[in-house]
């Protein structure tokens, strides 16, 4: 069910993308490239989709998108603060106009008291500032928590996208 949802926003917002010529990347921790293999399904991407950064680890996430050592000992991989610099990371290493990261727990193992498993965080970076941020928990098991991922970060570039002047 998620899978169809997620292909149908991907084309409205393949075509929203083309049609403003705007250009997006995105860094991912937990969905592990999902969401860049969504977005490079839909023939044409390659005119609106520059590229997709796989930052599972974090020395991948501070040599690929700097994110800060501090920044990762201080909150965590798994935190606004990680998924803000992931989307300012990726925009400074690419030619896109917007980016999305997504960093999250999806489990089975991992979780904790105050970021259990399903805790995901969210940005969305455009000219050179986060534009949205935020965290959700979702349930049940490792790919519904990735594609309930995808599905919801999809969702909030399609919205924000729609609003952007170009």
């Amino acid at each position: 069910m998620a899978h169809k949802l997620i292909e149908e926003i991907c084309l409205q917002l393949g075509s929203l993308l083309a049609q403003k010529k705007i250009h997006i990347a995105v860094a991912e921790s937990c969905t592990g490239g999902m969401v860049s293999q969504y977005l490079t399904s839909i023939p044409g991407s390659s005119s609106w989709f520059d590229r997709g950064f796989v930052t599972y680890s974090n020395e991948s996430k501070m040599d690929l998108l700097d994110v800060g050592k501090q920044t990762l000992s201080n909150f965590g991989a798994v935190s606004k603060e990680t998924a803000s610099e992931m989307a300012l990371g990726a925009l400074n290493k690419s030619r896109a106009d917007i980016t999305l990261s997504i960093t999250g727990i999806a489990g089975p193992g991992g979780g904790s008291s105050d970021k259990p498993v399903g805790t995901v965080f969210f940005a969305i970076a455009y000219q050179n500032k986060i534009i949205f941020n935020t965290s959700k928990v979702f349930p049940g098991s490792r790919e519904n928590i990735r594609e309930s991922s995808c599905l919801f970060a999809l969702n909030q570039v399609l919205a924000l996208t729609l609003n952007l002047q170009v």
